[in-house]
């Protein structure tokens, strides 16, 4: 789909998913073309773009005189083509910029190419996605858009991403539910670090305006498994702050304490009908969200 060539857009990765789709479980708004179930009948779209024709597109949407034009089978793409409207929330923190010693990806780099196969996969099937990044405050938003041009924007804005100031993700959530009119599925990526007590009433913001979440914690394998052995100085990736820390002396504690962070999260996140989906950064990005889309499809 894309022509250029983008850092977290692999070939690999996409031929796991290239079969695969993300439907919406919930009513979405939108019109229906049989991937989404929609509460509307009757649209006006306007038209962005031709694409190349695809086995199960109707004919009456070939464009006949770019056929006689050009001996090619294109299809006409509108704007609002679509049934579902998902934005991909994007954690851009410096506690994102997290990696063990020797791990080939950061937690910031994980989430951006979950979020270009995300983008990829969902325009592809005619959805329409928007990327949001967010630190304390929210500090990018593109809209959503169904097109091929509007994919090579997102990707390019992924490559140009920095990693920001202090997580505040409750803020971000709060200040982007009151922001989104349309009943959307949300995608957050992020490692959560904030207190779950101002989080979860915020991600619960999102399912009182009825959108659908979807939320992927990611997370270091260092951070929980605590793997050090000698006394070092650890440093506060967002404050700053050092501490020289005994490892023998504070393992089990802090074990305890990213356990309980972890279900914590998980038990409200079923309790509010937010779907969790826990990884680390070990894990393979293009193995983990074929794994996933395969689960979610089975339950759907």
């Amino acid at each position: 789909m894309a022509k250029q060539v983008y850092r977290y857009l692999e070939p690999r990765a996409l031929a796991k998913i290239a079969n695969m789709k993300l439907v919406a479980r919930t009513v979405v708004e939108g019109f229906y073309s049989g991937l989404h179930r929609s509460p509307y009948h009757g649209f006006s779209v306007e038209f962005a773009e031709h694409r190349a024709y695809a086995p199960g597109d109707s004919p009456k949407d070939i464009d006949w005189r770019a056929l006689a034009r050009t001996e090619r089978y294109v299809v006409k793409q509108y704007e609002e083509e679509t049934n579902l409207r998902a934005y991909l929330l994007l954690d851009i923190s410096k506690s994102m910029d997290f990696h063990a010693e020797g791990a080939s990806l950061t937690k910031l780099q994980y989430a951006s190419y979950l979020a270009a196969c995300l983008a990829y996969l969902m325009i592809r099937q005619r959805d329409s996605v928007g990327l949001v990044s967010f630190s304390d405050k929210i500090e990018r938003y593109l809209p959503p858009r169904s097109t091929t041009p509007h994919l090579n924007l997102m990707l390019r804005e992924l490559e140009r991403v920095e990693k920001r100031s202090e997580t505040r993700v409750s803020r971000a959530f709060h200040d982007l539910a009151e922001m989104l009119k349309r009943r959307s599925l949300i995608i957050i990526l992020s490692d959560l670090m904030d207190d779950p007590k101002e989080v979860v009433p915020a991600l619960r913001h999102f399912r009182f305006k009825r959108h659908e979440v979807i939320l992927f914690h990611i997370l270091d394998r260092w951070e929980l498994d605590f793997p050090f052995r000698r006394m070092g100085e650890f440093v506060d990736m967002e404050t700053g702050e050092r501490l020289l820390v005994e490892p023998r002396f504070v393992r089990d504690e802090y074990q305890r304490q990213i356990k309980e962070f972890v279900e914590q999260y998980k038990r409200d996140c079923a309790a509010g009908q937010i779907e969790y989906v826990l990884t680390d950064t070990s894990v393979p990005y293009d193995f983990m969200l074929s794994a996933y889309l395969a689960k979610r499809k089975r339950i759907q």
